[in-house]
């Protein structure tokens, strides 16, 4: 059986935690590794038994922790390029991390990852498509400004998929932040609205993914019961009913200790 876990999400900081088979993997690390290692054992995984941590960009909320973790539990770091040059540029990693390129499809344990390219205003920010030995198959695409074509490449018929939910477009506008600030987030490589994350997951649904996890969601932009009221809505649209043909989560700010079975 494989299994995933949020265990950190939005700008305060990013984990993801996906398991299969017997083998760890997590999708950045945004929090100290002390947090990361607790909210781990808290659910019953040693952070030793983690086969690899794969990067979506240098962000701070992405990977501050790490270099510390990684060193700690001797675990091996897996980034795109350009995003592992810049992280070691900024010491985010080190000589004693074990780091790799990855770019384009890789192989680790027995899992097929596909990786695709977002767009987001960093050096470099891609997503991950995770296809599991059981035949199962999980998706990160978060901090984009719209959904690229390469992720419409990729993503199609993923079982599940955590997907950026970031802002309510008119809190966003009405809110007390700076103009530049907002027009960051919303311009196109800002992050993912609520719409257009709805609009989306409505094409995900139709080629067979059945569980959503809306992650990444704005403290300041964003209340969960919108974020997930836009994409009920959205799928309801196309005759899709929820615990009928999909099911739906909304990520904590913090691990609830529970997990999502596939």
């Amino acid at each position: 059986m494989s299994k995933v876990c949020q265990l950190f999400s939005g700008s305060s900081g990013n984990s993801i935690l996906i398991s299969s088979m017997g083998h760890s993997f997590l999708v950045d690390i945004g929090v100290s590794a002390k947090r990361c290692e607790n909210a781990l054992l808290s659910i019953g995984v040693d952070p030793d038994s983690i086969d690899g941590i794969f990067i979506t960009h240098e962000h701070r909320d992405h990977s501050s922790g790490v270099r510390v973790f990684a060193a700690k539990h001797k675990t091996p770091v897996f980034a795109s390029p350009l995003c592992l040059g810049q992280m070691r540029i900024t010491d985010v990693l080190t000589e004693k991390n074990d780091a790799f390129e990855i770019n384009g499809n890789a192989e680790l344990r027995g899992v097929d990852i596909s990786v695709f390219h977002q767009s987001h205003d960093s050096v470099d920010c891609v997503g991950y498509r995770f296809n599991l030995p059981d035949g199962r198959s999980v998706s990160v695409c978060t901090d984009t400004g719209y959904v690229t074509d390469e992720a419409k490449r990729t993503l199609p018929g993923t079982d599940l998929i955590f997907i950026e939910s970031n802002h309510e477009i008119s809190m966003v506008n009405t809110g007390p932040y700076p103009y530049p600030l907002k027009q960051r987030i919303l311009g196109p490589q800002g992050h993912l609205s609520n719409f257009a994350c709805g609009e989306y997951i409505k094409e995900l649904a139709q080629s067979g993914t059945t569980r959503f996890v809306l992650s990444h969601l704005s403290e300041e932009n964003n209340v969960p019961h919108l974020a997930r009221q836009t994409a009920v809505a959205a799928l309801d649209e196309i005759g899709f009913k929820e615990e009928r043909d999909y099911r739906l989560f909304v990520s904590p700010k913090e691990n609830n200790g529970r997990g999502i079975a596939l």
